[in-house]
């Protein structure tokens, strides 16, 4: 699939690591346990956002925009690496933060919240829970235009089908790595919130047909509510990439139970995973993706979801600034 006719700015060198995991799979008990290094992209430090952001980037540049607007949660990964993308390409940017849990945004917070200060934001406007983001965002625009400026809007997570490509884009790159190290892959397990990740690698994953299933561990839905948002984001990528392949609605698996009482919100299987992965490889996972995910991966290892001999590969889709904002509970337990 030639993504060379899509816009793109490039804020990382060459491949993220794809590792295998021995002192980790020994501890489980269970599968072979691989890990993408995503959280090793570039921009204040990266993500999974990064990748999205290259082509998110590139079209508001093509636009002529001079402030990208984007929102989040109160300590949103999203938020920060968009910020530290406008700071590479010379433009500002606002946010609209969504107190999904009242009075929980904190300006004087440490984590991301610290760094959004240090970065230097613009703007941040906080919006209860529930609130119509995509109108916030837009007033934001509104009053940037008033003032002969050009507001260029990203949704919540980058999730579109121009961020999807980044994800399109990672597919390509994990076929090659798996060529070149000689590893096979039964499957593969991501953090599934906004869903352009988790969307986009399916679309790359079918557009090159590559039949490996993908396992999403929902951080804020239930696979009721999950799963069809990940298929309209797949296919909207479809579209956009002008595939003849439709995307099978079977193909979408979304797992429920790790991401309660409430998104970002922390409970024991996370921070039990958390620890795990700091104690047997000295890789820190995040408290609000990452974390559960992989709180996810252990719970199915556990349940026989997997089989021993399985090869499954997770994608670190980075977050950790975030850990000190959660410090007490992660040495201390809930």
């Amino acid at each position: 699939m030639d993504l060379s006719r899509f816009p793109r700015r490039r804020y990382s060198e060459g491949a993220t690591p794809l590792e295998f995991l021995p002192n980790f799979t020994r501890a489980l008990r269970g599968p072979k346990v691989w890990m993408k290094r995503d959280d090793m992209l570039g921009l204040a430090p990266g993500g999974n956002k990064t990748r999205k952001l290259e082509f998110l980037v590139a079209d508001a540049m093509a636009r002529g925009a001079d402030t990208l607007i984007t929102c989040g949660a109160p300590q949103s990964n999203h938020c920060r690496i968009t910020l530290a993308a406008a700071i590479k390409e010379g433009l500002h940017c606002r946010f609209v933060i969504e107190e999904r849990v009242p009075n929980s945004y904190q300006r004087e917070a440490s984590g991301n919240n610290f760094l959004f200060r240090l970065l230097g934001v613009e703007a941040i406007t906080v919006v209860p829970g529930g609130a119509d983001m995509a109108a916030a965002m837009q007033e934001v625009a509104t009053a940037l235009a008033a003032q002969g400026r050009k507001g260029y809007i990203i949704p919540g997570g980058g999730s579109n089908a121009l961020g999807g490509l980044g994800y399109v884009a990672c597919a390509q790159e994990l076929q090659q790595q798996f060529i070149a190290q000689g590893v096979h892959i039964d499957r593969v397990v991501v953090a599934s919130g906004s869903s352009g990740t988790h969307g986009g690698l399916l679309a790359g994953f079918i557009a090159d047909d590559v039949r490996i299933p993908i396992i999403g561990i929902g951080v804020s839905r239930d696979p009721a509510d999950q799963e069809p948002l990940v298929h309209g984001e797949a296919v909207a990528v479809a579209q956009l990439l002008g595939l003849k392949t439709s995307i099978p609605r079977e193909a979408v698996v979304a797992i429920g139970g790790y991401w309660q009482p409430q998104y970002s919100l922390p409970n024991p299987m996370m921070v039990a995973a958390v620890q795990m992965l700091a104690r047997t490889e000295a890789i820190l996972l995040d408290p609000v993706y990452t974390g559960k995910a992989m709180a996810g991966l252990i719970g199915l290892s556990r349940h026989g979801f997997f089989r021993r001999e399985e090869h499954i590969l997770f994608i670190h889709t980075g977050g950790t600034p975030s850990l000190s904002a959660y410090e007490r509970i992660l040495l201390e337990g809930l």
